[in-house]
């Protein structure tokens, strides 16, 4: 695409339909006058920022600092910065879940990128959906973007021991539902465990996201890891500022950046860094906006030759700021060269190569390891199928226990989320600790909005007794900053009416990661009667608005639970080197 000519630009662009274009933009410019501005100033091509600060979101607390910075990036490079709000997505306060707000802050973003007079934006985000909504978002827009993500908090410390959310949270949650420590130990925690604002101090799916997107192109190089509350943050964004001028000025649009060899590279990170299992799912969402499809089982093949290098919770020791202190994703990048699309255009205007090659030189660290060294001998995250997930389900074997990579146990059924919450403490719970616990109707319809429940509580009296984890299965998400031996993400869900659907108590499963199998053991007749008796959930409220919207509309998790009428046809994306 040629870069825009002055007509198009700036205060000129989509002009609000009066039937006189005219007056449309003197109209505009009397309204905009009023904030302050000079001819000068609304004469310069414009840079949007999508200001996702809110109330609710911690972290997001810095964005007004980042805001800032960004104006600053802009006005030195000779545009006109102007700040706008969109929807804020809080992992923690979005009822009933994150995911099921996802599309609708993409599709808001989408449309005031596309209402609003701007040559390029600038996408804050952070927190876990934010970053993938924007991206959806500005891949259908089609308008030059740059992601600018607000950045990790920093490490607590609880009585010596560093500490840091989310992995921390569930490891002293699970301490204290097994009675290992006290109402006063988990009130003290609870102080430390966000000290900062931020994002997830480990490789959650916010960090995971701020990585994958970088090795993506849509970021400033360099940009993933900084500190939420360091100076190199605010640089950052200073820098963003900068770049989404350059960027207008040579109309590099998303779908120029955003090539399916860009997310082969980005999903050869994901497995590299031992990311959230959510971002598999985002990335298929992105793709699919620019009708590219991701291809499960080519993923699982590149994911037996990329191991994982990155020591971070949950499938190391280590936080995000080590990893920054380490020299950031660069430092991974230079290890899986031989195994990335070098030529690869970035947000820069170089190649990722060439970003690679002009970083600074790596120094001694202990955060990442060598290719031929690797922290996990094979990618983080593995793609099961069987005759319960013939459309595929998911594993983070990175962060799961090695001994229940290969198990068969007895089902111990769950029917839906209350079902779970009534029923998993009962001290008359028929369960063993191998058994594997089966959650139901967790899916993208059956929640609605595939909640992060696949991480299922150890049942109490098993906690009790020092059991530490199970196979959990579902057709839910889990949080990057969870571990276990948990299957995620089956498809067909329940709610469709899935083989998952058809699981009762005491049938046998067979799981084994090693040969890619997850095997209901039922005889097909068996499983053809309870077919015969399928009915899928209703939910209240669900005849109108975005309820309706979102029932009738989402896709399924191989598909990015996207909604069918945002995506245009597709193409496969087949990761490098693993066609054999």
């Amino acid at each position: 695409m040629a870069p825009m000519d002055s007509g198009e630009r700036g205060m000129r662009k989509g002009l609000t339909s009066y039937g006189d274009a005219g007056f449309s933009l003197f109209l505009r410019k009397a309204f905009i006058k009023g904030m302050g501005y000079s001819d000068d100033a609304l004469e310069r091509p414009i840079i949007g920022i999508a200001n996702t600060y809110s109330g609710y979101n911690a972290c997001h607390a810095n964005v007004p600092d980042l805001v800032e910075a960004v104006k600053r990036g802009v006005m030195l490079a000779g545009a006109l910065p102007v700040e706008f709000p969109t929807i804020s997505i809080h992992e923690a306060f979005s009822h009933p879940t994150s995911m099921f707000l996802r599309n609708l802050m993409a599709m808001d973003t989408e449309e005031l990128v596309r209402a609003q007079p701007m040559d390029a934006v600038v996408l804050i985000g952070g927190c876990d959906k934010t970053v993938p909504a924007q991206l959806m978002g500005a891949a259908s827009a089609g308008i030059p973007a740059v992601q600018l993500v607000s950045g990790p908090m920093l490490t607590g410390s609880h009585r010596g021991q560093r500490v840091g959310a989310c992995t921390d949270c569930r490891h002293f949650w699970g301490r204290y539902r097994a009675g290992e420590i006290d109402d006063r130990e988990i009130a003290e925690v609870n102080d430390q465990l966000v000290p900062t604002g931020g994002t997830c101090g480990v490789m959650g799916t916010a960090s995971t996201m701020a990585c994958v997107v970088e090795a993506l192109g849509m970021m400033v190089p360099g940009s993933a890891t900084a500190p939420a509350v360091s100076a190199d943050r605010r640089r950052i964004a200073e820098m963003s500022g900068r770049c989404a001028v350059q960027l207008a000025a040579r109309g590099t649009t998303p779908e120029q950046i955003m090539t399916r060899q860009a997310f082969e590279n980005a999903l050869t990170v994901l497995l590299a860094i031992g990311g959230s299992t959510n971002a598999l799912v985002h990335l298929t969402a992105m793709a699919g906006r620019l009708g590219i499809k991701v291809d499960l089982d080519a993923f699982d093949r590149i994911g037996r030759r990329v191991p994982v290098l990155v020591d971070l919770k949950p499938s190391g020791k280590h936080y995000m700021q080590d990893l920054h202190m380490a020299g950031g994703l660069t430092t991974v990048l230079r290890e899986l060269k031989p195994l990335l699309h070098l030529d690869c255009l970035t947000v820069s205007g170089n190649t990722l190569g060439e970003e690679i090659d002009s970083a600074p030189d790596s120094w001694a660290q202990e955060i990442v390891a060598p290719l031929s060294s690797p922290v996990y001998p094979q990618g983080g995250i593995a793609v099961l199928r069987g005759n319960l997930a013939p459309g595929g389900a998911i594993v983070k074997q990175s962060a799961a226990t090695p001994g229940l990579l290969k198990h068969t146990g007895r089902a111990v059924v769950f029917t839906s989320i209350e079902d779970l919450t009534t029923r998993i403490d009962d001290p008359d719970l028929d369960v063993t600790a191998d058994d594997i616990l089966v959650l139901q109707n967790a899916g993208p319809k059956g929640a609605p909005g595939m909640p992060e429940a696949g991480y299922m509580p150890i049942p109490r009296k098993l906690a009790n007794q020092g059991v530490k984890d199970m196979v959990r299965i579902s057709d839910a998400r889990m949080s990057g900053t969870a571990s276990g031996t948990i299957v995620l993400h089956i498809v067909p869900e329940s709610a469709e009416g899935g083989p998952l659907a058809l699981v009762r108590d005491g049938d046998t499963i067979e799981l084994d990661v090693a040969t890619r199998r997850l095997e209901l053991m039922v005889a097909e007749s068996v499983l053809e009667e309870r077919r015969a008796e399928f009915t899928p959930p209703r939910h209240a409220g669900a005849e109108r608005g975005y309820k309706k919207l979102f029932l009738d509309s989402v896709l399924q998790a191989d598909e990015g639970c996207d909604f069918a009428f945002l995506v245009p046809e597709t193409n496969d994306v087949t990761p490098r080197g693993n066609a054999s």
